[in-house]
């Protein structure tokens, strides 16, 4: 077990002590005020983590604070992890970014695009070409979520009980067999729809590795890059480690709701949002990325494949509020391109908050977030465990971290 500290003052490190007693304060409000249980920031250059504060609890109930060991479900914050999986087969020349999903899996042969009716009734028609791996790396596939309630096709997810990504009680390849029957909602490529896809490339990783997805980060990536508190499932001697989940309720407060089953081995491993993790360890993915694909002597990937990773991929350099299905033409999405499974900021006149050109992360349901600013040498984590109704608090994040740069 590691535990992340403080390396460096912040003045050392180019930051205002001031604007991070602001960044603190605001963040303290949240919890006072019931709004957050309790959340952990680090905020670090050239490696170094110059700011770390906790506030709160990790679990209301049992007053137990959170602390710079505790443990976080980091939800789709497993994504990026997921990519850099691929990105290393790739690598290895055991997959390409441009071979059809149906290569290493026969059931998405042949995809059809919705047009239109319903139940019985749906009309589907060949799409325009196959699904590309990079098209799930990019959510440009045509899959989607049945959560939205946006699309015919989510409702047919739904019915297909996929409401929550997975039936009750199936494992990750019979789950993926589902998504394989579901009508896309477009043709590969033509649109940025942020999806299932990161469970079907974590099958793609079992297919093509002959590893179990838990067994293969655990060996090849988390593992030699020492983040031994980051897995699928947490150990007994882990588990008062663990932050409770809470829910945001319709008046503002907080209360306690079903997380993921990472109390034992589940039986579905999510690529897309399966993984628990501690600050520590987030840091080190952060510096594996920052450092282009090595760390500590640990190389798992080039640095031009992290670089190919960090960078916009939609076409024409597209933004995805332009780019996106109707569900995502949002303010917070304006401004930012799409990489391998991280947002890219390609336009910062057009962001929600103040950002350099190429700075790239993603966040997590339950009010989790990171990003890394090339421009700055910074990276940034952000832990919390609240499922959100209203609650946006990134972009004053965002902001409140920017305004603490000096250079």
């Amino acid at each position: 077990m590691g535990q992340l500290r403080q390396e460096a003052e912040p003045a050392e490190a180019g930051l205002d002590v001031r604007a991070l007693d602001r960044l603190d304060g605001h963040l303290a409000r949240y919890v006072d005020e019931g709004r957050l249980p309790g959340c952990l920031v680090a905020v670090a250059r050239g490696g170094r983590v110059a700011h770390l504060t906790v506030h709160g609890l990790r679990d209301v109930a049992a007053g137990l604070p959170v602390e710079p060991d505790t443990l976080w479900r980091i939800y789709s914050m497993t994504k990026p992890v997921t990519a850099v999986a691929v990105l290393m087969l790739t690598e290895e020349g055991r997959l390409s970014l441009d071979d059809p999903l149906d290569r290493f899996l026969p059931a998405f042969a042949g995809p059809r695009v919705y047009e239109g009716g319903a139940g019985a009734d749906v009309r589907t028609r060949p799409a325009s070409g196959p699904i590309l791996i990079r098209h799930l790396l990019t959510h440009t596939a045509g899959l989607t979520f049945g959560f939205y309630h946006q699309h015919p096709v989510d409702a047919l997810y739904r019915q297909a009980g996929l409401e929550y990504s997975v039936p009750p009680g199936a494992g990750l390849a019979e789950t993926v067999e589902t998504y394989a029957r579901m009508p896309l909602q477009f043709d590969p490529g033509t649109r940025w729809n942020y999806s299932v896809a990161s469970n079907v490339l974590g099958r793609v990783v079992e297919v093509v590795s002959g590893r179990p997805l838990d067994a293969f980060f655990a060996e090849r990536i988390l593992g030699p890059l020492g983040m031994s508190d980051t897995g699928f499932h947490v150990d007994p001697e882990q588990a008062h480690r663990l932050a409770e989940l809470y829910g945001e309720t319709e008046a503002g407060g907080i209360e306690p709701v079903p997380g993921l089953p990472v109390r034992g081995r589940p039986r579905f491993l999510s690529g897309s949002g399966g993984l628990v993790s501690s600050a520590h360890d987030f840091h080190r993915f952060m510096e594996l990325l920052r450092r282009g694909g090595e760390l500590d002597g640990t190389r798992l990937l080039s640095a031009s494949a992290v670089a190919l990773m960090t960078r916009n991929q939609l076409p024409g350099n597209a933004i995805l509020r332009d780019f996106g299905a109707p569900v995502h033409q949002e303010p917070g999405n304006d401004g930012l391109g799409f990489g391998f499974n991280v947002s890219v900021v390609v336009d910062p006149s057009r962001t929600l908050a103040p950002s350099a050109p190429g700075t790239y992360g993603w966040t997590g349901a339950a009010t989790t977030a990171f990003w890394v600013a090339p421009h700055h040498d910074l990276t940034v984590q952000f832990m919390s465990q609240v499922r959100p109704k209203t609650l946006k608090l990134f972009p004053e994040l965002r902001r409140l971290v920017h305004e603490a740069l000096l250079d």
